[in-house]
């Protein structure tokens, strides 16, 4: 089969999973997203899961007033037919100039930090720390903030600099809970995510 046959036959799957996507009548509490040719989904965050994030939103809405940019939650970010929708995320103030064409969420190019808070369950560490560090850095995204309970006590990742064409960031700092993981790039830079957001080490397992 030649290169322009298979590079058919994924456009073509990209469009089905797309139709596939929108016609889906999902339920509260669950999240779909389009992630590396599959569906996925999986259930919104328990208590501490909306702690931090809750946490994280108010210090960036904080942080960020005034700049044009603002933090962002339960929205779909879209880039090339795949969908992701990060716990947090910082855009745009003005939502609509970074629509996608179709209305159903934002355009990834315009997304300048994304966060992901870490579920328990391997599934769940797969997706936030392999499934999805390749698909924002392909799409480009700035700085991927990784939040995560069940690293060795606790530890946020900031990932910066991405390569799309490898799919992967330059820059990886790993800050155990208790520290402070600053934020180098994009309009939340000079951005601290420490114990205020996500308290001190936690007693966890994978």
């Amino acid at each position: 089969m030649t290169a322009l046959a298979l590079e058919e036959i994924a456009v073509d799957l990209d469009q089905a999973l797309w139709q596939a996507w929108k016609s889906m009548d999902v339920r509260e509490g669950v999240r779909a997203e389009i992630i590396e040719g599959a569906i996925e989904m999986s259930p919104t965050g328990g208590t501490r899961h909306g702690l931090v994030n809750r946490r994280l939103y108010r210090a960036l809405h904080d942080f960020l007033r005034g700049s044009g940019y603002g933090p962002t939650n339960d929205f779909n970010v879209i880039h090339d037919l795949k969908v992701w929708i990060p716990d947090v995320f910082v855009a745009p103030d003005d939502i609509e100039e970074i629509a996608d064409p179709e209305g159903l969420g934002v355009l990834a190019s315009a997304v300048g930090l994304v966060v992901e808070t870490v579920s328990s369950g391997s599934d769940a560490r797969q997706r936030d720390l392999v499934r999805k560090h390749r698909a924002y850095a392909q799409a480009g995204i700035p700085v991927y903030v990784i939040i995560d309970d069940y690293d060795d006590g606790g530890a946020v990742t900031v990932l910066s600099g991405p390569d799309k064409g490898r799919g992967a960031y330059a820059s990886s700092v790993r800050t155990p809970y208790g520290a402070e993981a600053l934020v180098p790039d994009g309009p939340a830079k000079g951005f601290v995510v420490g114990p205020e957001i996500t308290g001190g080490p936690v007693d966890r397992q994978a």
